[in-house]
């Protein structure tokens, strides 16, 4: 109930999505794309999965696991960039505490892509994709912050500016 009563940004458009099965006794997944305001390019992409073992695992730490992926495309100079590594994790850092979503053995890898092209495809800009895969310990089940957090990290992997404290987007008259 707290991930459907969670309000997330009107760029963010979620899905549910058929969740593992073999990991945990409860789960359920969902699939995220976010698009600029007023246009249907995607600009980031994801999937959150909430696994839940009321038994509890060593590893987890606890008995609800998040589990996260991110991917969105970058300007080509972020690519050079030696540390965007580093800044694409504060990112999730930075998520979890604005959400205010506590978070156990947190954990994950940030991967950076560049494709270059040549010969006949010379012409073509070069490309840099970032992927944030983490996850990490939900001390108890109020998951609304931690989905708010992970919506977050999806729209400032997009690029999308941070919405001021206290304000909610409204999504625009069709």
């Amino acid at each position: 109930m707290a991930l459907r009563e969670t309000r997330l940004r009107p760029e963010v458009h979620l899905e549910e999505v058929p969740a593992p099965g073999r990991i945990a006794p409860w789960s359920v997944a969902l699939t995220a794309d976010v698009s600029a305001p007023r246009s249907a390019d995607e600009l980031a992409s994801g999937r959150f999965v909430v696994l839940h073992d009321p038994a509890g695992q060593e590893a987890w730490d606890g008995t609800f696991r998040l589990v996260t992926l991110v991917r969105a495309t970058l300007e080509a100079e972020l690519g050079a960039d030696g540390l965007l590594a580093e800044v694409a994790w504060t990112w999730f850092e930075d998520a979890l505490a604005d959400a205010q979503a506590p978070a156990r053995a947190a954990g994950g890898t940030v991967t950076r892509v560049l494709s270059q092209s040549f010969g006949a495809l010379e012409d073509r800009a070069d490309e840099v994709e970032v992927e944030i895969r983490a996850s990490w310990t939900a001390p108890d089940g109020d998951l609304g912050p931690h989905l708010q957090a992970w919506a977050r990290l999806l729209c400032q992997a997009a690029g999308l500016p941070p919405l001021p404290q206290g304000v909610t987007a409204i999504a625009p008259r069709r």
